[in-house]
């Protein structure tokens, strides 16, 4: 061994011994002190932001802030939705339509197409050169007209499926609509490993169900009085890849069968008084309440002042409605709002429909967040899921969408109490309330283990529960980014399902000081390499791990290995690693963490590693087989074996790089 080969090798042991003892870190301006801390930041500095809607206080803990790119002209004061992604591009849903923005550059998206469609909510997902896009509101016209659909019964109206061919992104052309009875509120692509020919879409609807002479074959009667009921079911579309123009609904299954109504906690004692408060003021000043199934509310001017229209119109007057037409309509609004929600459920009646359904082909498996109750699904033939399992839960409000680990050995169900639109992260709210429930999954059935909810407290003029988020492909741990409204983002680590724990987020103030605004992010997802939020009013946020006391620089370089062609979150894939030397320190990293290896021991496979790293050839095939062979010795005694086997299987696979 020549000298200067020696000495390089007991710097290398030297430097991997003073690693074994320092923070896992890289040497970046990001690798502060305050990011190698374990403790998060105290006071939390999400608590008291500055308010704005342009100029809001931020907060923010082992994330980068990459970039805030405001919305289009025509999205303007609309409300930004859910996201999907396709190559290079980001897909931003919205009530408006959707927007396409290139990120290329994280740092400075740019837009590729805004196209103007109005709908509720456009829920959005690709496959190849397919975009498909959900349409559930009343108002949403199938030529994409902005002036809404006026008519009770037409046939210009849109509750489905919007398709469209995106093979030049900035043009896209519509070549297929679906139309379901109860409209899409969201939906979910399946792509079949079995069935190359089509892509199966699951609809869920949560809107009334529309006239027959609208479409044919739609009845909101309840199962007992229909058994064709468009209640109780969601639909199945298949979609022909090759001619999307004939996708059709293939089955309704009924998967909610046999299910009763869960129990429900109520409102906070604050909520109630408010409440009550609100109706009072509302009946003193003149205004509109209604009561249905025995609960007031008020009735705001976007519904009132149609129906006063059309009581001035029936008599065939004209201007402002006078003191009798109010008083006719107050009379009546009861009826009539009890009339527009058609037909109900029985009291003991189970869900009628479903949120969200995330699929995990890889699995077989399907997770159906559904009103009352998480739903277990089996997807072997995708045409017709079956239900397995079904938890409830009295802490739960509205069960809203799911995430599984990437082993399926565990399922996280989100709860959105209060609708989106409200505040439950206030310091009175319950954290078992308008949080996450997880479960591991046993032989098919869930076994609940634990609550996460995002443990800033939030004013009450911030809408803020539970929302959309997915996995961080870091290897060997379960770590998620969520989505809180005006809460922020929040990123966790459920891989101990019964003990979750927040390792970083991302935070504003409220758009408006005095009164609640709907805002904040919608959607926070990961998507090679980037964290990428809608904000629902301020556009689309870009983020960026940094390595911390809970994620080292290997592991961030590991999770960006792992590259997406394209990505529908509620379509959830299979995370694999390729082999590479970030992935092993990434297990090695872990393992001084948690102490499942000496730190000797941890200096000296960090030092195996390097010098594995610099050889070439044979040389470094017999460093890295004597590397594996020795950590087979380590499973005797290290305390987590499991971490051990994955690094040795790393390692082994490393002598596929070629150098």
């Amino acid at each position: 061994m020549a000298c200067s080969t020696r000495i390089r090798i007991a710097f290398v042991a030297a430097a991997a011994a003073l690693m074994a003892v320092l923070p896992l870190q890289s040497s970046s301006a990001q690798g502060s002190v305050m990011n190698m801390s374990t403790s998060p930041p105290s006071p939390d500095p999400r608590v008291g932001l500055r308010a704005g809607e342009t100029n809001a206080g931020e907060a923010v803990w082992n994330l980068r802030h990459v970039s805030l790119t405001p919305p289009s002209t025509k999205f303007i004061n609309g409300v930004n939705s859910d996201l999907a992604f396709t190559g290079h591009y980001v897909i931003q849903g919205s009530f408006n339509g959707y927007q396409v923005w290139n990120i290329a550059d994280p740092a400075h998206p740019t837009l590729a197409t805004a196209y103007f469609c109005p709908a509720s909510q456009s829920d959005v997902s690709v496959y190849g050169n397919l975009l498909f896009v959900s349409g559930e509101s009343l108002t949403a016209r199938l030529d994409c007209g902005g002036q809404g659909v006026q008519d009770t019964v037409s046939r210009d109206r849109l509750r489905g499926i919007r398709i469209f061919d995106i093979s030049d992104i900035a043009n896209p052309k519509n070549v297929a609509n679906v139309q379901t009875c109860r409209g899409s509120h969201t939906h979910t692509i399946v792509v079949d490993p079995k069935d190359k020919a089509n892509v199966y879409v699951y609809i869920s609807g949560t809107s009334r169900v529309r006239s027959p002479s609208e479409l044919t074959g739609c009845s909101g009667a309840t199962s007992a009085d229909d058994p064709n009921s468009a209640l109780f079911r969601i639909e199945v579309i298949r979609v022909p890849l090759a001619h999307p123009e004939l996708s059709a609904i293939v089955s309704s299954p009924r998967i909610f069968n046999g299910l009763m109504a869960p129990a429900k906690h109520g409102e906070t004692p604050g909520d109630v008084a408010a409440s009550a408060k609100e109706v009072a003021d509302a009946r003193a000043a003149g205004g509109f309440v209604a009561a249905v199934n025995g609960h007031e509310s008020v009735v705001g001017a976007a519904t009132v002042t149609p129906l006063l229209d059309s009581i001035v119109a029936a008599r065939h007057g004209s201007g402002k409605p006078t003191a009798a037409d109010s008083a006719a309509l107050r009379a009546s609004i009861s009826s009539i709002i009890a009339a527009e929600r058609g037909p109900q459920p029985a009291a003991n009646a189970g869900p009628t429909q479903c949120h969200d359904i995330t699929v995990y082909p890889a699995a077989g498996l399907a997770g159906g967040a559904c009103g009352g109750y998480g739903l277990l699904l089996d997807i072997s033939d995708p045409a017709h899921p079956r239900r397995l399992a079904a938890a409830a839960d009295s802490n739960f409000s509205y069960w809203h969408s799911a995430t599984f680990n990437n082993n399926a050995t565990k399922i996280l169900f989100s709860d959105e109490w209060g609708g989106g639109t409200q505040p439950k992260c206030r310091a009175t709210d319950k954290m078992e309330w308008g949080a996450d429930a997880i479960f591991t999954i046993v032989h098919g059935q869930m076994q609940f283990q634990s609550y996460y909810k995002m443990p800033a407290a939030q004013t009450p003029q911030e809408n803020c529960v539970a929302h959309n988020g997915s996995l961080i492909p870091i290897p060997g741990r379960d770590v998620m980014i969520q989505a809180w409204y005006q809460g922020g983002i929040s990123m966790f680590d459920w891989t101990d399902a019964s003990h979750p724990k927040e390792i970083a987020y991302f935070d504003r103030g409220p758009i408006d000081a005095s009164r609640l605004v709907l805002g904040g992010s919608w959607s926070a997802y990961w998507y090679n390499g980037e964290i990428v939020s809608s904000e629902i009013v301020r556009g689309l946020d870009v983020f960026e791990l940094v390595p911390s006391a809970f994620i080292s620089q290997n592991e961030i370089d590991a999770a960006k290995s792992v590259h997406f062609d394209y990505l529908n979150t509620q379509g959830q894939p299979k995370l694999v690693w390729p082999a590479s030397f970030a992935l092993a320190r990434a297990y090695v990293d872990q393992l001084a963490r948690s102490n499942g290896l000496t730190a000797r021991r941890v200096a000296a496979v960090r030092e195996s590693l390097s010098v594995a790293e610099s050889a070439t050839g044979g040389h470094r095939n017999r460093h890295l087989a004597l590397l594996a062979a020795s950590l087979r010795t380590d499973l005797r005694t290290s305390s987590d074996g499991a971490k051990v086997t994955m690094l040795a299987g790393a390692v082994r696979d490393l002598e596929s790089i070629p150098r």
